[in-house]
C-alpha cells in the first residue's frame, strides 16, 4: 500500500552558516534505512566540514551553484545539473555563489550522522 509523506521534517545542518535540510523520506521522517531524500537550500558561501560518507548520494541542483570538492577534482554543479558521490570518497560541499543553491539529494542507504564521517 502506498505511504503518503504528509510533510518533511527539519534537521540541522553542519557548517558554517545556517542551511535548510528538509527530509522528505529517510531515518528521521519516515523511519526509512534503504533511502534518503531531502530538499535542501543553503546561503551564499555556506561550506561543510569534509566527509567520507559510506552511501552513495545523487544530487539535483534547482537553482544556484553546488560545489564539491574530492581529493582529485572540484565540479561546480550549476541549475539543472546532477551529480553522483559514491560511497567512500571524501568530498566537501559548499555554496560560493551569491545567490547560494537549492537541491534535492537522495542518499542509498539513507543519510546518518554515524555513517557520514565528517572531518573533525
Amino acid at each position: 500500500m502506498p505511504t503518503l509523506i504528509e510533510s518533511p521534517t527539519q534537521i540541522e545542518a553542519a557548517g558554517n552558516k545556517p542551511k535548510i535540510i528538509r527530509e522528505f523520506i529517510g531515518r528521521v521522517n519516515s523511519q526509512t534505512e534503504s533511502t534518503s531524500l531531502a530538499h535542501m537550500q543553503s546561503p551564499s558561501g555556506w561550506v561543510e566540514p569534509g566527509q567520507t560518507p559510506e552511501l552513495d548520494e545523487y544530487t539535483v541542483v534547482l537553482n544556484g551553484c553546488l560545489r564539491i570538492e574530492s581529493k582529485t577534482n572540484t565540479i561546480d554543479v550549476n541549475a539543472g545539473q546532477a551529480v553522483i558521490c559514491k560511497a567512500g570518497e571524501w568530498v566537501r560541499y559548499s555554496t560560493p555563489g551569491d545567490e547560494g543553491a537549492e537541491y534535492m539529494a537522495v542518499c542509498l542507504p539513507a543519510f546518518s550522522m554515524e555513517t557520514v564521517h565528517r572531518d573533525e
